[in-house]
């Protein structure tokens, strides 16, 4: 603390009498033999809280972040000037000279982008005359973007500072650029008093990936149906969420009273949004085969599409179980071995100690990670289950929702893409999905279940009977069930 407030020995004391402001310190036991042996640590201070106060105070104000002196508010600054673009190892960055010296703004969000840029400049002899720099942090503050400064005389220490500020310093608008413009080509071409840049919004890593494995020559037309689609809507959904942040930030900044903000790019509309296939079963059709598929090219596909195109595949949400599970042990005793698929290899991840598996009764795929001690099955959760004439006899709560038929199977709960079974208290949520999704099946095993507004169809005397803490493996018989799903919310039937 002394070292940045630049303090002699026995100044400390009377400004920690004097001062109410004054950061609080705290002590820090290092180890059990410090409080055992009684012996008191040094009280410490954390550096960013006081830098902070050094700014707002009148005695350390020129130690303090140089951009939140409050006089720069109130003092009279001369317009600053425009120095021109940087590229820098942190981003795309503008260069603007003023009464403080130069400021330098880098048009990312990354964690950590301003205290790198300026520990690289405090490196550098001269710095080029920047004395701090600003990083976005990407939403929207008081007075505009919202920013994160490091200075250079202290790198280590980032603090919030204010879009109108530096938008007073330099004396003119700002410009800024939406995160999927924010690229050099595009910024490089700005000036002041330059016309909105039309740049393309470029494809991520997901479209290229797909657009890739679609010149593969699959066996099945259909493949290619399916990840073109799927290619496309990534790029409208990317474009959409473009049109909205410009529209939040391009709002904020013509605000009464918000600080100027200039939109400085915006994309080219022309062609978009790009076609989407209409037809669904042919959709469907293309990700069955690509799930299925055995093909190395497919394993980048499947596992973009298990988060964008869950609605199109054969099989509900990702699901782990422990081996152990008395449950799950018999389930895993009717699994049949097979060659691992594209969603096999997904399910799989890193792990190294890994059998794949097929449920014939359902169709879904199983990976086996580890050893019955500690190991799980890896499954893609059952959309609905076949009907043997076996109606639903008990559920079982072990890891997950487990469904026993009369004839003694054991059966994954079937659940619905972006949706989850669980039970026991939520903190203000309810088990709604797996008490809808157990009536369901009382009534038809074989139904293809429904989670559509489950909150307001599960039967209230299920929700509260899966809403209590159950002992791992707990089993409910049908006439525990059927009771509780003819009960009210009062316990009354």
């Amino acid at each position: 603390m002394e070292k940045l407030l630049q303090l002699d020995k026995g100044e400390l004391d009377p400004l920690l009498e004097n001062d109410e402001d004054f950061p609080q310190g705290s002590r820090d036991h290092h180890g059990l033999f410090d409080q055992v042996l009684g012996k008191v640590p040094p009280v410490t201070w954390d550096g960013g809280s006081l830098y902070i106060w050094a700014a707002r105070s009148s005695r350390f104000r020129d130690r303090g972040a140089v951009l939140l002196n409050p006089t720069l508010y109130t003092r009279t600054v001369t317009p600053g000037k425009w120095l021109g673009f940087q590229p820098t190892s942190q981003g795309p960055a503008m260069d603007w000279d003023t009464d403080l010296g130069v400021v330098r703004i880098i048009h990312t969000t990354h964690h950590g982008a301003a205290s790198a840029m300026a520990e690289e400049l405090a490196e550098t002899p001269g710095a080029q005359g920047v004395i701090t720099v600003c990083a976005l942090f990407g939403d929207i503050g008081s007075s505009g973007p919202a920013l994160i400064a490091a200075d250079t005389a202290q790198p280590f220490l980032e603090y919030e500072t204010q879009w109108g500020l530096l938008t007073r310093l330099v004396g003119q608008p700002l410009p800024w650029w939406p995160s999927a413009l924010r690229r050099s080509d595009v910024i490089s071409q700005w000036s002041p008093g330059a016309p909105v840049t039309h740049a393309e919004v470029l494809p991520d890593e997901k479209e290229t990936s797909l657009r890739q494995a679609a010149t593969v020559r699959w066996p099945d037309d259909a493949i290619k149906t399916a990840l073109i689609d799927l290619a496309n809507s990534l790029r409208n959904q990317d474009v959409d969420s473009l049109d909205h942040e410009i529209r939040i930030f391009a709002e904020h900044g013509g605000h009464p009273h918000g600080d100027p903000l200039l939109i400085a790019a915006r994309h080219r509309t022309e062609g978009y949004p790009l076609p989407r296939t209409e037809d669904r079963d042919l959709l469907a059709a293309g990700w069955c085969a690509i799930a299925s598929s055995q093909l190395f090219e497919a394993y980048e596909p499947i596992k973009i599409g298990m988060q964008y195109a869950t609605d199109l595949l054969p099989y509900g949400p990702q699901t782990e179980v422990r081996l152990r599970g008395p449950a799950a042990r018999r389930w895993g005793q009717r699994l049949t071995a097979c060659t691992p698929t594209a969603v096999h290899a997904v399910l799989a991840g890193d792990a190294q100690d890994v059998t794949f598996y097929t449920d014939r009764a359902t169709g879904i795929p199983v990976v086996r990670k580890g050893s019955s001690r500690d190991g799980a099955w890896v499954f893609l959760a059952p959309l609905q289950l076949s009907d043997q004439g076996a109606p639903l006899e008990s559920v079982i709560l072990e890891d997950s929702v487990w469904i026993q038929t009369t004839d003694g199977r054991i059966h994954p709960g079937p659940c619905t893409a972006r949706d989850h079974l669980w039970w026991g208290p939520g903190g203000g949520d309810r088990p709604t999905e797996a008490a809808w999704v157990i009536s369901q099946l009382m009534d038809d095993i074989s139904t293809r279940v429904s989670l559509a507004n489950h909150w307001h169809h599960a039967p209230a005397g299920l929700t509260k009977l899966l809403n209590e803490t159950r002992k791992y493996g707990t089993e409910l018989p049908r006439a525990v069930l059927e009771h509780a799903r003819r009960q009210r919310v009062d316990g009354t039937l």
